[in-house]
């Protein structure tokens, strides 16, 4: 299990910096997060959730290392299968995202909708992503401390998606409001 996990971080976070450093070879800048914004609601919570973030990372490869997972191998399983999952599904986010893909509101970026793709079952299939990568790893390598900073983070990211959307009603109008009509947030496609 050490080994997957291992795989599981290293795809995840290889398409991560990897897609930063493509947008950034084209002067775009990915990471949004907590930059030149006002202190406000939504610069705290993109700064908490980039701490969050972080965090959870170096305590994920503690557990790989350090934590013998004391859940019943089927869990085990479960979360691996998940955490696979959430690399594939954040990989095709990032892709068809193209370069509109940022880490936080970018309000002066001129960006577009994307509605197609893994788009037309989540409208955030990144954040979807990474909450499959954060709970696979909770049942694979279970404790105490990766449970409550997983929980962190994914509170985070869910407000995130909050503010997101309040920016994106903003941004893109009866298009995005139809299109959130249409998808659900994390999951499916409404009748």
């Amino acid at each position: 299990m050490k080994i997957l996990g291992i795989i599981i971080l290293i795809i995840f976070y290889s398409i991560y910096i990897g897609k930063m450093i493509l947008q950034k070879k084209k002067g775009i800048q990915t990471d949004q997060m907590a930059r030149n914004k006002q202190k406000n609601k939504v610069f705290y919570i993109e700064l908490i959730l980039k701490i969050a973030t972080y965090i959870v990372v170096i305590v994920e490869i503690i557990s790989i290392f350090a934590v013998q997972s004391q859940l019943p191998q089927v869990f085990v399983i479960s979360g691996s299968i998940l955490g696979i999952i959430g690399d594939i599904i954040f990989a095709l986010a990032v892709f068809t995202m193209q370069d509109n893909w940022r880490a936080g509101i970018a309000e002066n970026d001129k960006t577009q909708i994307i509605t197609n793709g893994i788009y037309k079952f989540s409208r955030n299939p990144a954040f979807l992503g990474f909450d499959c990568v954060y709970i696979g790893f909770v049942l694979m390598f279970f404790n105490l401390p990766l449970l409550l900073f997983s929980i962190a983070a994914i509170t985070m990211l869910h407000l995130q998606i909050i503010q997101e959307e309040q920016y994106l009603a903003k941004a893109f109008g009866d298009n995005y409001i139809n299109y959130k009509n249409k998808v659900y947030r994390y999951l499916g496609r409404k009748k």
